[in-house]
């Protein structure tokens, strides 16, 4: 499905997405950098009235239901009863195991360590590729390899505690994001973006809905600022942002789809100084640099092997 089909209003003024396929990518690459790496200080907010899984697990299952609603008033061709398996199976990667192991590695890791460990994503999706036959350049080794060196400098002089099983944990989460990011783009999903979103976030949040209740979470003291970010999370950080990291998986490959991982802890460095008053030094400059620099790096190899195709 393509993202021009999509038009919103606004105070009365129609909205329309970019024409172009160049256009709509622009677009879904500039949401999935900035609204994901704004979540960082969402959940940050969120987490004072909602324990950590359960507010993963919720966001996602109301979002994913909300988005269902949406595409069921568009009439589209309902999917079969294998993409909806298919489906459930990438959610499940996606949000119950990525997310769910991400929550619970991030009790005993810090939030800046666990940023930087899920930015280990495009390097799982390459290995992923390469595993699965596709031939991965050197060039695009190296632009993976190029922003993990951004990663670490950019978490160079973080003293933030971390142990290792939650260090085991996050990157046990960042290697489910990849696996399930691959999976996007080999099995028949529902033909319609929308539905086909709506039911990987959702089955996957009720899944991590189930575990974190099972677990013991419950709902702490609901304050007003913490209920406005988990609406933020969830309209603009799961419905929106998702919708465009699935148009993405269906129109670039999987390393250009993960280089928001790359991106988003710059995001959220630079929201933590303007908003939470952190410091903003040399390294974290040099590391913007760096990191834009790989991500660069990566669209030209990849645009230039499939010009060579």
């Amino acid at each position: 499905m393509s993202l021009q089909r999509s038009v919103f209003s606004l105070r009365g003024w129609p909205l329309r997405l970019p024409q172009s396929h160049n256009g709509q990518i622009a677009l879904a690459l500039a949401v999935v950098y900035l609204v994901w790496g704004s979540t960082y200080l969402g959940v940050y907010v969120a987490l004072d009235s909602f324990p950590p899984l359960l507010l993963s697990g919720l966001r996602n299952l109301f979002a994913g239901m909300g988005l269902f609603v949406f595409a069921a008033r568009r009439k589209p061709l309902w999917p079969s009863f294998a993409e909806i398996r298919n489906a459930g199976l990438v959610g499940t990667m996606l949000v119950g195991l990525s997310s769910g192991m991400l929550a619970y590695g991030m009790r005993s890791v810090g939030t800046g360590t666990a940023a930087v460990m899920v930015a280990t994503v495009p390097l799982f999706a390459a290995v992923i590729a390469a595993v699965a036959g596709r031939k991965i350049g050197r060039g695009e080794w190296f632009a993976v390899g190029l922003g993990l060196i951004g990663i670490v400098i950019l978490s160079h002089g973080d003293r933030t505690p971390g142990s290792g099983a939650g260090t085991l944990l996050i990157l046990c989460g960042a290697l489910f994001w990849a696996g399930g990011a691959h999976l996007a783009g080999q099995l028949k999903l529902p033909s319609d973006l929308f539905v086909s979103t709506a039911l990987q976030i959702g089955l996957g949040g009720a899944i991590s809905t189930l575990v974190a209740l099972a677990a013991g979470e419950r709902m702490l003291e609901l304050h007003f600022l913490p209920l406005v970010a988990f609406l933020y999370l969830m309209l603009i950080g799961t419905m929106a942002a998702w919708v465009a990291y699935g148009f993405l998986i269906r129109h670039t490959s999987p390393i250009i789809a993960s280089s928001c991982m790359y991106v988003n802890p710059v995001v959220a460095v630079a929201l933590g100084a303007l908003v939470l008053d952190e410091p903003i030094t040399r390294s974290m400059v040099i590391a913007t640099i760096v990191i834009l620099i790989s991500v660069g790096l990566s669209f030209w190899f990849d645009y230039r092997g499939k010009d060579t195709v």
